[in-house]
């Protein structure tokens, strides 16, 4: 896991590629999360990846 941090500015203007819905950053686990589409985007050296096939499934 990366300590890199994500700009913020960045967050602001992705959205989920599933649901085109906002994305909340987890800073415990670095990575963004889409409540809508149940799916958490890994950030790897500071860069999101923002693939359905790379996310993980959430239960929320």
């Amino acid at each position: 896991m990366s300590n890199t941090s994500v700009d913020p500015k960045l967050i602001e203007i992705l959205v989920c590629p599933v649901t085109k819905g906002t994305l909340e950053y987890d800073k415990e686990n670095n990575e963004l999360i889409s409540r809508q589409a149940k799916l958490a985007y890994p950030i790897r050296d500071g860069i999101p990846i923002m693939l359905a096939d790379e996310a993980r499934s959430i239960d929320t």
